[in-house]
């Protein structure tokens, strides 16, 4: 669970950090300073709701029932599962982009006041908070009660993340981003289909998914689940010696599918054919 959940925070943290480093490189370039307090208010809001979130689902739902606590677990894991799949694609794009976006909004809010502008910071880490809620949650249950490596490693992953977000602003290291989230966006899916096998796992517990019976495949006489080897695999792809069809199925098909997708070159928007010499010509502010 170290390495996965170190992998995660990064990636979610780092986009978090970009977003704030972003903003703040805006206002201090354009020397309109006295919105910094706006932004880091959005943002530490934010953060705190994100943190609270976590925590409610992590500790509000263990005084519940065994299969209403595999229930949650089993939708939470579900829908982080939602959550990465979108992320994963959305950056693929958005990464060449994202700079432009953050400060065309930005602009447009210091004409609005204070509240449009603490509203981007919020927005802007919200969605990487909220995201993070959730898959803390579903690392958490995955790992089982007493387990302190999911924390570890989001502890890890969220620290390195606001190291190179800090680094990044100073211009002491330069990212190709476009290359860092393909390279995490492969490894977080193979991430994401070990969660998903694991959230229908317990949506079988749960009884509301037949099939918890039947299974796949049971290797447990070949790899011993409580080997390192069998820890490693659980920690980084949720794997279990014992699969159920239903889960065998659903990580084959997500990874199938998802990664496939992925890896697919991304189209170009067609570049709009060049100018006559009668027309004047267009200058591109950077």
């Amino acid at each position: 669970m170290l390495a996965s959940n170190a992998l995660i925070g990064l990636r979610e943290g780092l986009e978090a950090a970009l977003v704030v480093v972003i903003l703040v490189a805006f206002l201090v370039k354009t020397d309109r300073r006295w919105a910094l307090r706006y932004v880091w208010l959005g943002a530490g809001v934010a953060i705190a709701l994100s943190v609270a979130l976590g925590a409610v689902l992590t500790f509000g739902t263990r005084q519940l029932g065994f299969e209403a606590q595999e229930l949650i677990g089993g939708s939470a894991s579900i829908l982080a599962v939602v959550f990465v799949t979108g992320m994963v694609f959305w950056m693929r794009t958005a990464a060449r982009t994202i700079s432009g976006e953050l400060k065309g909004r930005l602009d447009r809010a210091l004409d609005l006041g204070p509240f449009a502008i603490a509203l981007v910071g919020f927005l802007g880490v919200g969605r990487e908070g909220l995201e993070t809620a959730i898959f803390f949650y579903a690392t958490t249950e995955a790992a089982g009660q007493g387990n302190n490596q999911p924390l570890l490693g989001w502890t890890l992953g969220l620290g390195a993340a606001a190291a190179l977000g800090y680094l990044i602003y100073r211009g002491a290291v330069q990212i190709n981003l476009a290359r860092f989230f393909r390279y995490t966006g492969v490894l977080l899916i193979l991430v994401a289909a070990g969660i998903l096998a694991y959230g229908l796992h317990d949506l079988q517990e749960a009884r509301l998914l037949p099939g918890l019976r039947t299974l796949a495949f049971d290797v447990s006489h070949i790899v011993d689940p409580s080997s390192w080897y069998a820890t490693l695999l659980k920690g980084i792809f949720n794997f279990t010696p014992a699969t159920t069809a239903l889960q065998a199925v659903a990580w084959t098909l997500y990874v199938g599918v998802v990664l496939t997708a992925f890896l697919r070159p991304v189209q170009q928007a067609r570049r709009p054919t060049a100018p006559s010499a009668d027309a004047p010509a267009r200058s591109v502010a950077a």
